[in-house]
């Protein structure tokens, strides 16, 4: 399943304009990326993915539609899954957007990586 490019494009309408971003396709998704580090992703398989402060995990998985993170069976701390259902509303998804967007912006800004020789 691809993406929806309208939630995506809503997600871009969100992202505060001082928080330069970058997007990316991966996961089966389109990454929003603050200072080369993924805030939020529009999911492959519905919904968002949002990245937090991992010490805040837990108590964000208690808000409605938010759940676990999981990859290959493990759930990660400090990255959350949001049902499509709970991100209908701009009210909704802003928040969410703002989660991400406000943790992404307090890492250290990542090199750009250099361009692998052709061999």
């Amino acid at each position: 399943m691809a993406y929806d490019t309208d939630l995506a494009d809503r997600i871009r309408a969100l992202i505060p304009f001082e928080a330069e971003h970058t997007e990316k396709a991966m996961f089966g998704g389109l990454a929003f990326m603050v200072g080369g580090h993924m805030a939020v992703v529009a999911s492959g398989q519905g919904g968002i993915m949002v990245r937090c402060e991992p010490a805040d995990t837990d108590r964000l998985r208690r808000s409605p539609g938010a759940g676990p993170m999981v990859m290959k069976g493990r759930e990660l701390d400090g990255w959350l899954r949001v049902d499509a259902a709970h991100v209908r509303t701009t009210r909704q998804l802003s928040r969410w957007v703002g989660v991400g967007v406000a943790y992404a912006s307090t890492l250290p800004p990542k090199a750009a990586k250099k361009a692998r020789p052709r061999r």
